[in-house]
């Protein structure tokens, strides 16, 4: 007569859930990395769309980078830059328009540190936004039409993200 019933034996389920186990941190660890590389696609985006507005907003205003109401001469004042974006789309600067302030506030909360820089009069603007997936690069749009990845000195304060701008361009 078999006593025994069909059925896995406790080493085989143990195998079989720690087959699973395995698995299941190779799957997470790469979901972390796509995460983190959607973050910058995002930042990258978004920084293509300041530069698409600000296109915009020059060709509206006649040939500058500055607020309608100043209609663009020396008394728009520079943002203090190299440095911290404005904290609000109003003001009378480039970046004080709601739809480039926007997109640079997007950029802002899908990665690090954002620097904002554009020149007196509204000639010439900058901005540069720190990647989530390493600290030590950013992405940088300009008004000449830059659009490059940056490598920051240190990614740890915003002082090393601003020295990549100056006088409204991306730095080389």
């Amino acid at each position: 007569m078999n006593r025994f019933k069909k059925g896995f034996t406790l080493i085989e389920l143990l195998v079989v859930v720690a087959i699973i186990g395995i698995l299941a941190s190779v799957v997470l660890a790469s979901l972390n990395s796509a995460r983190s590389k959607g973050s910058d696609a995002a930042i990258k985006a978004n920084l293509s769309g300041v530069r698409a507005n600000a296109e915009l907003q020059y060709d509206t205003l006649g040939g500058c980078y500055g607020d309608a109401a100043v209609v663009c001469s020396a008394t728009i004042p520079a943002v203090e830059g190299p440095g911290a974006c404005p904290t609000s789309g109003t003001g009378d600067s480039i970046f004080a328009f709601p739809s480039i302030y926007s997109q640079i506030a997007a950029a802002d909360a899908a990665g690090g540190f954002v620097s904002c820089n554009s020149t007196v009069g509204g000639a010439a603007w900058a901005v540069v936004a720190q990647y989530k997936s390493d600290i030590l690069k950013a992405w940088c749009v300009d008004s000449t039409g830059k659009s490059k990845e940056v490598v920051v000195t240190t990614g740890t304060a915003q002082g090393n993200l601003d020295a990549e701008i100056a006088s409204g361009a991306c730095l080389d």
